[in-house]
């Protein structure tokens, strides 16, 4: 009984190492980026509001970001939409980043706008970029 309960753990064990380890690739949503020729292209526009909590800085609040970003299909502006991102708005923000992305990008992990804030350090607007998390 011993042997087959310790085999029983020992086949359970492989089969979670067999999983792998899954690599996060990232996509970058960049204000002024170039627009593709054909198909869908995602540029943000502008950071409307940054309240999320500096490094450096106890909050209680962690905060969140609102950013404009502008969908171009073939070049031809679509549509623009204002995004709240926070920890309670993750579902929603990958649903419709999903639904702009191809086909093998679908399968998101994160959404983040970065720089992340730091105590004592103003960032330029220039430099906010959404970063997309998504397994292959």
């Amino acid at each position: 009984m011993k042997n087959i309960f310790f085999a029983g753990i020992l086949l359970f064990s492989f089969s979670l190492f067999a999983q792998g380890i899954q690599d996060i690739i990232y996509l970058k949503v960049k204000q002024n980026s170039c627009i593709k020729k054909k198909g869908n292209s995602l540029v943000l526009k502008e950071t409307l509001l940054d309240s999320r909590c500096p490094v450096g800085v106890s909050c209680i609040w962690a905060g969140e970001i609102k950013v404009l970003v502008a969908l171009y299909l073939d070049k031809k502006f679509i549509t623009e939409e204002t995004l709240t991102i926070s920890g309670n708005t993750t579902k929603e923000n990958i649903a419709w980043f999903a639904q702009y992305l191809p086909v093998d990008k679908r399968n998101l992990k994160s959404i983040n706008v970065l720089p992340y804030p730091k105590e004592g350090v103003k960032i330029k607007a220039k430099d906010y970029y959404i970063s997309i998390g998504y397994i292959k």
